[in-house]
């Protein structure tokens, strides 16, 4: 079944902007996850290399971009604009 896929939506350089992303998405209602190969932690130059990525379930995909594309769009309304 299509709506059972687990699906990349985005990549990330780092943790730390992938989990930002998640926890946005979470509180929006849509579960999504973290995966990324760093081997457990001790290596996380690694995420550099190899992205973290930032998974749901696909048929979720397009409420999903909506949020965080609203996220990203609040983040210009905060500018001073003199």
């Amino acid at each position: 079944m299509a709506q059972d896929r687990i699906v990349v939506l985005r990549e990330y350089p780092n943790e730390l902007d992938a989990a930002i992303d998640r926890e946005h998405l979470d509180s929006n209602g849509i579960i999504s996850f973290i995966s990324k190969d760093d081997a457990g932690g001790m290596r996380p130059h690694l995420q550099f290399t190899l992205s973290v990525r930032l998974l749901i379930h696909e048929k979720d995909r397009e409420r999903a971009i909506e949020v965080l594309d609203a996220m990203e769009g609040n983040h210009d309304s905060g500018e001073d604009e003199n």
